[in-house]
């Protein structure tokens, strides 16, 4: 009988986890919304900011957001089409699309990064003992 509690609370606690991910994603998801994005655009944007180096390419795209390559060469186009993103051939692997943000895209990011980044301030609290309750 007390495996079983134990493992309800372990339950509970993933359950509750999942929970608080899923409504930050749902914040997430309507803000980009609001901003005319769709939440992979987002994602998007967000991994080209966020790489290590200027070198973003379709393969780190794809990579960051789990998806196929043919896949983010079809967003990066989408982007691209919205005057977001910039793509241009690389000068040492004319195999490879380089890909960079355009300055419209990084005053949309910068301005949904603060709300997210608000959100997150609000909710560290309840990630903290959710992650607490799952140690």
């Amino acid at each position: 009988m007390a495996e079983d509690a134990s493992l309800a609370v372990d339950y509970a606690a993933l359950s509750d986890f999942r929970h608080a991910l899923r409504c930050f994603l749902l914040f997430s998801e309507e803000h980009a919304a609001e901003h005319g994005l769709t939440p992979q655009q987002h994602q998007a944007l967000l991994a080209i900011r966020g790489a290590p180096d200027a070198q973003v390419t379709i393969g780190f795209i794809a990579e960051r957001l789990v998806i196929k390559p043919h896949s983010a060469s079809g967003l990066v186009d989408r982007l691209r089409a919205l005057g977001l993103v910039t793509r241009v051939t690389a000068a040492q692997d004319r195999r490879q699309a380089l890909i960079a943000l355009t300055p419209l895209s990084r005053a949309l990011l910068a301005r949904l990064s603060a709300t997210h980044q608000e959100e997150l301030r609000r909710l560290r609290p309840m990630f903290t003992a959710l992650l607490t309750r799952l140690d």
